[in-house]
Formats: C-alpha cells, sequence, structure tokens
C-alpha cells in the first residue's frame, strides 16, 4: 500500500471530481497523483500565453484527449491532435500552443512533480467517497 494515498486504493475518481484551479489566463488544471506518478489535466484555450519551461529532474509524457495544438519541444513544432503522445526529455525546453481548442492535454510524470505535490486537493474529494 502506498504511504501517501493509501486512501485511493480500490476508489473511483472523475476528472470531475477533482478541483479544477485556473493557473493562467486560458490555462486550468485538474491534478491527480499516487506515489509513483502524477497526471496533470490542462484545459487550453487557443490564444492562450505560452509559457516555455523545462524540467531538470524527470521526463513529461503528453497526451492530447482533445482539440489541436502545437507542441513546441526544444525550438521544433509538433502538430498534435486528440490521440497523440509525445515524450518530452528531460532538459528540454517545451510549451504548448493550442490551434483549435478547447484543447485538453494530458501531462504524466514520473517521478511526480514535487511542485505539483503541494497542490493536490485529493483529501476533500476522497472524504465525498466514504
Amino acid at each position: 500500500m502506498s504511504p501517501r494515498n493509501p486512501a485511493l486504493f480500490g476508489k473511483v475518481i472523475n476528472w470531475a471530481d477533482i478541483p479544477q484551479r485556473e493557473i493562467r489566463p486560458g490555462v486550468r488544471r485538474r491534478i491527480f497523483a499516487t506515489d509513483e506518478v502524477l497526471i496533470a489535466h490542462h484545459e487550453l484555450e487557443v490564444g492562450m500565453e505560452v509559457n516555455p519551461h523545462s524540467h531538470d529532474d524527470f521526463d513529461q509524457l503528453v497526451y492530447i484527449e482533445s482539440g489541436r495544438c502545437d507542441y513546441y519541444v526544444d525550438g521544433a513544432a509538433n502538430d498534435m491532435r486528440a490521440g497523440s503522445f509525445l515524450l518530452v526529455p528531460r532538459g528540454a525546453e517545451h510549451y504548448v500552443e493550442p490551434t483549435e481548442g478547447p484543447c485538453v492535454n494530458i501531462d504524466f510524470f514520473v517521478p511526480p512533480r514535487a511542485d505539483l505535490l503541494a497542490k493536490l486537493e485529493l483529501d476533500a474529494v476522497l472524504r465525498d467517497r466514504d
């Protein structure tokens, strides 16, 4: 059993159950995590401000659930649409620019990002399930 999230075992949680937060205009996020993986669900609007950045401690697996975007990695645009995956290696500068929206971008982080774990809001969701 997981020391961080033992209450997750045997629980069904829907994205709609997890609080959604606007992190900047045109970008809304929900977070789910276990000890081994963190998943960030982003709803992105066309015209949002892009945010080039990199991560030195982990790779990022990107999945586009709906919409379409150009996902830039080290300056190269990758045309992505619903069903597309892209692996962003640690240290690579990357950002997403939606071209059809809303674009739903789901990111997988292994190991979990410590900065996002601090924003995890599953306690209230799990209390509602008991």
